[in-house]
Formats: structure tokens, C-alpha cells, sequence
């Protein structure tokens, strides 16, 4: 979904790329009905090396099986926007429904209202972020309207199973699911439940910051970080600064903007800065090392040109004499990176540029 969504506005003028598109909807329906708890799937029953995982349905269809909020939500988004581009509604047959009703149930199911659900997930693995905790369901949550995500869109395990970034996502997600039930599908009943079920877990997350922010001034009160530490920094950061990019609320937004400033500061312990430049990085690729994706959503989420051009600049920089953009560079060597070659990135990159050409024409210019 993301290495074709700079195209998405070229349908119009290439049958070709459309029809492209529409196979890789197609392509992603057949995946969830195969399973929606799967995050990677085998170009048929192939099987993969992690069969050995202890789960519930590893079938030789899939390659991996951890459980991510977002693995449900590119898909919602990808065939949105392709029918807004299009107006193509083919793709949306009963296949496309039945996956659907999948997606809904599957996002109640880890609501956990009625249990810990039928997804449990663990790793035979020196790598404690490649599997879960008590007997692979994950830390205990209280049920209070929002998802369980078992892993991050990194293919960590979360630590606290509600994790923020996803859940704004699925409420997104679940708006422009509705619409196209409704509008399109004619399922009115279906759409009326996306959309309480969006409503919900998007209360449950005003309700969560509400929380957090009388706690934070409680502790900040005895001069403490606990909860600070422990609830706010173990989310992923770089996905929480994406969530204007993804449509859940303005970048101008107040309590956006500060936390913005928290995610790019000292106060944020996976925040790194070195000669090589300065970002947000995770545990996925360890201490030190910078996601371009972080610099990249820095420079979508704002209207300062001075501010978009000094993240084009680290950008350019910052690719260790490849051309490219990777996974991640070191802080104080971009030359040491991980990936040669990260499609995400790259392809968020490429977003970049073109919408930095259509916004700020002269500015790409401006680079010295």
C-alpha cells in the first residue's frame, strides 16, 4: 500500500497503473480472508521458517503471523482512495465485503471486551521484541474501547498492547469504510457499525490522553518521569507524529503540536542526535540509530519552509553516498545503516519531494 500511493494520482491518465492497483486490492482482500491476523503472506501455500511459531493458524499460505492494527488498515486506505482517484467500484464485490466483516470482527475481538480473544502469538527466539509475554497474549489490558495491537507496524512486540498510533489509525480507517459501505456497497447496517465502532475507540483515546495528561501534572507535581517513562516513550514515536499525514487530526492541532515538540526533544529517550543529524529512532534497530521515515513525517507536518527544507537537506545527507534512503542511519556515521534498500522509505521519500514540488516550488532549489 505505501510503495504505491505516490502513483495513486497517475491513475487517471494510465489504465495500466489503475489496473495495476486493483490487482494489488484484490490481492489484499484474498489476504485477509486467508487470515486477518497475519502481517506477511507467501505467494501461495509455500510455507515460511516461522512455522514454528506458537500460534493458532500458521497455514502454508502465510509467512508471518503477528498480529498488527495496521496490516488491516493500508488496505481500507489503499481502496479508498483508489475509488476517490477512479471512481472504480469493481473492486468492491463480496469478496471485498466478506474481508471486511473479518476487519471489524477481528478489531472487536481484540477490543477484549469478551475474553483475550482467539490470537495468541510466540517465538522460539533470542530476540525478546519477536514475541509476546505470558504465554504469547501479550500484557494485561483494562477493556476501555480500544484495539490490542500484539505488535507495531516494525514487527516489534508492543509492550502495552493499546498502542495510540494504530488506534488513531483505525478510526481513519473505519470512517472510509463506512463511506464506501454505505455509499457504494448500499450496506447501510454495516456502515452505521463501522462507524459507532470508529466513534468508540476514538473516544477511548481522547478519554486515554485525558488521563494521562491529569496524571503526568500529578507526578510532575512529586518531581517524578515514571509515568512518563513507562506510558508515553514506549510508543512508537515516529508513528505518533505521522497521525496528521494519516488523516486523524490537523498538525496545528494544540495537543498535536506538543507532543510533536516532546517527540523531537531531549525529553524523548529514543530521540538521537549526533554529526550526522538528529531524529527519532526504536528499539527495532537499537540505540543511536535514526529513522529517515521520522524526518520524513517531521517535514509532512508542518507549513515552515525553513523547517521543510532542513529535513530535505538531512534527508540528502544522510543516504551514506547511496542514493537511497535506508531503514536507518547512525547518528554519528550515515554511512552505517541498516537496509540498502528500504522500499517504505524510499517511497515516502519520493511522496515528499513531489508534494515539497507542488506546495513549495523554488524550495527543493534552496538546498545547498
Amino acid at each position: 500500500s505505501a510503495q504505491v500511493w505516490p502513483y495513486l494520482p497517475l491513475m487517471k491518465k494510465d489504465k495500466d497503473l489503475q489496473l495495476m492497483v486493483a490487482g494489488l486490492v484484490n490481492r489484499q482482500t484474498e489476504c485477509i480472508l486467508i487470515d486477518p491476523y497475519a502481517n506477511a503472506f507467501n505467494d501461495g501455500p509455500l510455507g515460511s521458517y516461522w512455522e514454528t511459531d506458537h500460534t493458532q493458524h500458521m497455514v502454508k499460505e502465510l509467512h508471518e503471523r503477528k498480529w498488527e492494527i495496521d496490516s488491516l488498515c493500508y488496505p481500507i486506505r489503499l481502496a479508498y482512495h483508489y475509488w476517490q482517484y477512479t471512481e472504480d467500484t469493481s473492486v468492491f464485490d463480496e469478496n471485498w465485503h466478506k474481508a471486511m466483516l473479518l476487519v471489524v470482527k477481528t478489531f472487536k475481538e481484540q477490543q477484549r471486551k469478551q475474553g483475550l480473544g482467539p490470537y495468541s502469538f510466540t517465538r522460539d527466539c533470542d530476540r525478546p521484541t519477536d514475541s509476546q509475554i505470558n504465554g504469547g497474549w501479550g500484557a494485561p489490558v483494562k477493556p476501555v474501547g480500544l484495539i490490542v495491537s500484539s505488535f507495531r507496524p516494525s514487527d516489534d512486540a508492543t509492550q502495552y498492547g493499546f498502542l495510540i498510533p494504530s488506534n488513531m489509525f483505525t478510526v481513519v480507517s473505519l470512517r472510509q469504510l463506512a463511506e464506501i459501505e454505505d455509499k457504494v456497497c448500499g450496506n447501510t447496517a454495516f456502515s452505521g457499525e463501522c462507524m459507532a465502532l470508529a466513534d468508540e475507540v476514538d473516544a477511548a483515546i481522547v478519554g486515554m490522553v485525558l488521563s494521562i495528561i491529569r496524571f503526568v501534572d500529578v507526578f510532575m507535581l512529586l518531581r517524578s518521569t515514571v509515568l512518563v517513562t513507562r506510558f508515553v516513550w514506549t510508543m512508537p514515536m515516529y508513528q505518533f507524529a505521522a497521525a496528521p499525514y494519516l488523516g486523524y487530526c490537523s498538525f496545528k492541532d494544540a495537543i498535536y503540536q506538543n507532543t510533536r515538540k516532546m517527540i523531537w526533544s531531549g525529553n524523548n529517550p529514543y530521540f538521537f542526535k549526533g554529526k550526522a543529524g538528529e531524529g527519532v529512532g526504536g528499539p527495532h534497530v537499537g540505540l543511536n540509530y535514526i529513522w529517515p521515515m521520522s524526518i520524513i513525517m517531521k517535514a509532512f507536518t508542518t507549513d515552515d519552509s525553513e523547517e521543510i527544507r532542513a529535513c530535505l537537506k538531512q534527508l540528502r545527507d544522510t543516504d551514506g553516498g547511496t542514493g537511497f534512503m535506508h531503514e536507518s542511519f547512525h547518528s554519528e556515521d550515515a554511512a552505517d545503516f541498516t537496509r540498502s534498500w528500504f522500499a517504505w522509505t524510499n517511497t515516502l521519500f519520493g511522496e515528499l519531494i513531489l508534494n515539497t514540488i507542488k506546495e513549495y516550488p523554488n524550495l527543493l532549489s534552496q538546498i545547498l
